[in-house]
């Protein structure tokens, strides 16, 4: 068995002071120091750093590293996922397609099939367009944009192997028939590039918001938009690209407050410029420019992300004043249970041994995936 020892470790459902987690691909111990009995198969994995906890879940990232789901073949996005759990420690991860063809999203479907089947890192899909709104496109080629329809959706489904955990869509546009669909094959419904109103919102079945605040119908004083739907309605999770530019500090802090860190989950959006040198890269076969730590369109449209995960768990911390705990629940604990991801989100026996491991300014030690160093 490997061991972690003398640390401090956030198990996502509390805080050991000086503490010990032995494990495989599972965990099977997580104690105090002063409870710790060597054993003669003990693998003590020797580190200065200073905190464990839970690995990331990033349920939103197109890609990164020079690679993109959308065109990747199935061993460059099996290679993408595994830059992301060293580099970034992220250890379960939703491939995240977008508005493109129905022929190119089906081969993205295949492709993240076969990567899935070598790397189980790879939990899920995010089919982030074409059902959405050309009035809040984003950066997203709206020639391609179509009305929700649930057999193509399902028809990706069975060509991804049932890998579809959540759809953007714009739930002005889509009929009573796609949303029973993605209800009773499980897979959540995101308000997201949508228009709609608030009370459209209540009626819909959307129970999940894309990227808060970005790229959708914002707060007002007399409708609260998606936004205010994301802040405010019973039970949403909403989505925060936490760089600091998609979203200003302030409110980040104002997002974190008024739906409470139960509610938000931290995601990337990234796209393939993310770790590469800044200048031209491309998005949904879009050009895109990055520049001073910003991807955009030609035309100055915001294009995805270039951030980090572990960046996005230090930024809220300092955006927010939350605590590591409240940061914890919003990088795997609350992707964790919205999911159904009933082996990941915490330090806990029986739980994947998909751990971070932090020195004392935060930064990424180690990323332990499946009981493996990444």
């Amino acid at each position: 068995m490997k061991v972690l020892k003398n640390k401090i470790i956030y198990t996502g459902n509390g805080k050991i002071d000086n503490g010990y987690v032995r494990f495989n691909q599972r965990i099977s111990e997580v104690d105090e120091m002063r409870n710790f009995v060597p054993q003669e198969d003990d693998e003590i994995i020797e580190t200065d750093a200073t905190y464990v906890i839970p690995g990331f879940v990033d349920v939103h990232s197109h890609g990164g590293y020079g690679k993109d789901s959308m065109d990747a073949s199935a061993d460059e996005i099996d290679w993408m996922v595994r830059q992301m759990a060293a580099k970034e420690g992220i250890t379960t991860y939703f491939c995240t397609t977008m508005t493109q063809t129905y022929e190119n999203i089906e081969k993205a479907m295949q492709n993240i099939h076969d990567a899935a089947q070598k790397n189980p890192v790879i939990k899920g899909i995010h089919v982030e367009g074409p059902f959405i709104s050309t009035v809040f496109k984003g950066a997203q080629d709206p020639s391609y944009i179509k009305k929700p329809d649930e057999n193509t959706l399902e028809k990706w489904n069975e060509i991804s192997g049932g890998l579809i955990r959540i759809v953007t869509y714009a739930p002005e546009e889509a009929d009573p028939s796609f949303e029973t669909w993605c209800k009773e094959n499980g897979v959540v419904l995101s308000a997201g590039h949508s228009n709609a109103l608030y009370g459209e919102l209540n009626a819909s079945g959307a129970t999940h918001v894309t990227h808060l605040y970005n790229a959708q119908r914002g707060l007002n004083h007399r409708e609260p938009g998606v936004t205010g739907y994301g802040m405010l309605a019973e039970g949403i999770h909403a989505e925060l690209i936490c760089d600091g530019k998609h979203i200003v500090p302030d409110m980040v802090k104002l997002a974190c407050k008024v739906r409470g860190y139960d509610g938000i989950e931290l995601i990337t959006d990234s796209m393939r410029a993310k770790g590469m040198p800044e200048g031209k890269s491309e998005l949904g076969g879009q050009v895109v420019i990055v520049k001073d730590g910003m991807a955009k369109l030609e035309d100055g449209t915001i294009a995805g992300s270039i951030l980090t995960y572990i960046q996005a768990f230090k930024n809220v911390m300092e955006f927010t004043g939350a605590t590591v705990e409240e940061a914890v629940k919003m990088t795997s604990g609350n992707q964790a249970k919205e999911f159904g991801l009933e082996t990941k989100g915490a330090i806990a026996v029986g739980k994947d041994a998909d751990m971070v491991v932090l020195n004392d300014a935060f930064d990424l030690v180690q990323t332990i995936s499946y009981g493996k160093l990444a």
